[in-house]
């Protein structure tokens, strides 16, 4: 039997400080020009953490909108943030940068993390007021150490800085004084990925009532890389996000494919599950500073808040068929090849066209399709247009060429049978599966039948190919336990066995 989607969550972690700090664009600036005019107006365009739970594309990520919401609400939407928007959602939180900081010390399993006495002590009575994670996590944090070591630290001895509005409140120290792998702003980068992607399994687990015991295998599969000098990119993320999460008896390992990899690893998980080697697999992804303010130049010259001030993950738990849950379809999975080409026609033929045609099924049999989910608040001033809107098009104009769609219906495709993107820029979060939590929802209330979860990824970008990836899945809604195929069901089979066993038995004593 196919494997389902049992539960999910999508964390978001507002982090002005680390987009200056950390962020790719702003650090090669700094190191190429530190008298920049974008360093200096940098600061006057980040967004305060109110204004980032209000912004309604943050809120539908956490699930407390639809994704749909998004047509009814004016643009910019940065300008007409939701009244009374709620930190938590559904499906996850919006976390301050503070209660982060914190969370990256009870990650820290090598004591490179160092905070502020004053700001750890503030940080651990959040924590353990913290709806979820409470006090056994905030225990963790420890009293902190003086702002002097943490100034030497910096200044001396290669540590990241950790600030709040520019003042030092911790600092994340080298693991290694010559490994490259092992520096201070690796180290600062690796942390992140496994505390945000900690927090989201943490609610994947608390809000869908799951038992962390019960997860045998973790898949991360966000972008950044741990090793060392001998192993760049070894792992494990996943393996060290399952210890913290109390996931006992689980293994794991994790996927790398650009922003393809949470849709190569959900067919993965799938794939395990439906062949019995695991009962239940969650993905996990974190969150990538390199991707803070990846375009902040653009909005600062068009006068924008910088839009790409969170860092995002997700979580999401696939397991053995319930009849209640979405259905994963790993025989209707479409993936790019090495001989399938780039244009744009070719590329959604393979992702598209073909898993359909393997299942019998036309483009508009298709209720939502989850393709590259950006936020075009964000893409559009940057110059690569509206994302997800495009895709849109493609598909619809692909449906048109094969007479499986009405010219004149083109214009309200996206409307039908897409959504507006909503996901942060951080790479491999936008890609597909962002919608999972909504498509879940949606195919319990019987609002859809069929969606499909596209992901596509950059390859050429590591220098190794000019390729480009991706791949997609069919996701359906859950029958039920459906009758075996004589008709009989299982009950009634198990009736006949026993009876047979009783019929058997009476024939051997009365021998």
């Amino acid at each position: 039997m196919f494997a389902v989607v049992k539960g999910t969550s999508y964390i978001l972690v507002h982090a002005p400080d680390i987009t200056i700090n950390n962020g790719s664009t702003q650090t090669m600036e700094r190191a190429a020009n530190p008298d920049s005019e974008y360093l200096k107006k940098i600061k006057s365009h980040l967004r305060k953490y109110q204004d980032v739970v209000a912004y309604p594309p943050n809120q539908v990520y956490i699930g407390n909108k639809s994704p749909e919401d998004l047509w009814t609400i004016n643009a910019p939407w940065y300008q007409n943030g939701i009244d009374g928007a709620d930190r938590f959602g559904k499906m996850g939180e919006i976390m301050p940068q503070d209660e982060f900081y914190a969370l990256m010390k009870v990650a820290d399993a090598f004591d490179l993390v160092k905070l502020e006495k004053a700001f750890s002590a503030a940080m651990q009575k959040k924590l353990a007021e913290h709806r979820l994670l409470g006090r056994e996590i905030a225990q963790r944090l420890g009293e902190g150490v003086e702002l002097s070591e943490i100034e030497d630290l910096v200044k001396n001895h290669h540590a990241e800085g950790m600030y709040m509005d520019g003042r030092l409140a911790g600092c994340v120290k080298r693991a290694h004084d010559r490994d490259i792998n092992l520096s201070s702003h690796v180290m600062f980068e690796n942390i992140v990925t496994k505390a945000s992607g900690m927090l989201a399994l943490t609610h994947l687990i608390k809000l869908n009532n799951i038992d962390p015991k019960s997860i045998e295998y973790v898949i991360e599969c966000s972008e950044e890389a741990c090793g060392d000098i001998n192993q760049r990119g070894g792992g494990n993320f996943a393996k060290s996000i399952a210890e913290m999460a109390g996931c006992v008896n689980a293994t794991g390992s994790d996927v790398r494919g650009f922003c393809a990899a949470p849709t190569h690893a959900l067919i993965q998980a799938a794939a395990l599950v439906k062949s019995g080697v695991y009962k239940n697999v969650a993905i996990v992804a974190g969150g990538a500073t390199a991707k803070l303010g990846m375009n902040g130049k653009d909005h600062v010259a068009k006068g924008l808040p910088v839009l790409e001030d969170v860092l995002g993950g997700f979580a999401v738990l696939i397991g053995q068929n319930d009849g209640i849950n979405p259905v994963l379809r790993t025989d209707l999975v479409g993936f790019h090849t090495v001989g399938t080409g780039s244009s744009p026609q070719a590329v959604i033929t393979s992702l598209v066209i073909a898993p359909l045609e393997k299942g019998g099924l036309k483009i508009i049999d298709i209720d939502k399709y989850s393709v590259e989910m950006q936020n075009p608040e964000i893409t559009v001033p940057a110059g690569a247009g509206d994302v997800p809107a495009a895709n849109y098009k493609m598909i619809g104009a692909l449906g048109v060429k094969r007479n499986e769609l009405q010219r004149e219906e083109l214009n309200e495709f996206a409307k039908k049978h897409g959504m507006p993107g909503f996901a942060p820029t951080q790479g491999h979060i936008p890609s597909g599966v962002p919608f999972l939590g909504h498509c879940r929802e949606m195919m319990q209330k019987d609002l859809i039948q069929r969606a499909m979860v596209v992901g596509k990824g950059s390859l050429f970008l590591g220098r190794m190919t000019n390729l480009f990836d991706g791949v997609s899945m069919v996701v359906e809604k859950n029958p039920g336990k459906a009758a075996e195929k004589t008709g009989v069901s299982e009950e009634k089979i198990k009736a006949m066995i026993a009876q047979s066993l009783k019929e058997f038995a009476a024939q051997l004593l009365a021998e």
